[in-house]
């Protein structure tokens, strides 16, 4: 359940955030339905990780989500498969990059409190020591 719980805070702290500009734009472009699709795509795998800790929770949001519009679903989550983790779709740089500047972003969030720097106050710089050759091609920035 920690590991659940961790994901659904990744998902509405940082995915759902940094997409919202995607999720409210205007026109229906292949940018907009596929981050629909990705969080669709979560919250029916994490309805289904969750259903045996909180089976109530779990089949209100499989009802909404998945029998209101797929005629073919199980009519419950709880006679719905286990999910499966495919490996293949996993792009390790990707999700090496995303850390990285997840933690490069806490990291400043930190520190402007401790200066009393407000977010949305502009910096002039920041610098960043990154640790070897890998997380410099994340960022394509030169190590300092």
């Amino acid at each position: 359940m920690e590991r659940i719980q961790e994901f659904v805070d990744t998902l509405s702290n940082w995915y759902v955030r940094r997409s919202r500009r995607r999720f409210w734009k205007s026109e229906n472009d292949q940018d907009k339905i596929s981050a629909y699709n990705t969080l669709y795509d979560c919250l029916v795998t994490v309805a289904k990780l969750v259903a045996p800790f909180a089976p109530f929770i779990s089949e209100s949001i499989y009802q909404n989500l998945v029998v209101s519009c797929d005629l073919n679903a199980p009519e419950s989550v709880h006679l719905s498969d286990y999910p499966i983790c495919n490996e293949s779709l996993i792009d390790q740089d990707l999700s090496k990059a995303i850390r990285l500047a997840m933690q490069i972003s806490s990291l400043g969030r930190s520190s402007r409190s401790k200066s009393g720097i407000k977010v949305r106050q502009p910096l002039a710089r920041i610098l960043v020591k990154l640790k070897d050759e890998e997380e410099s091609s994340f960022l394509k920035l030169p190590i300092s």
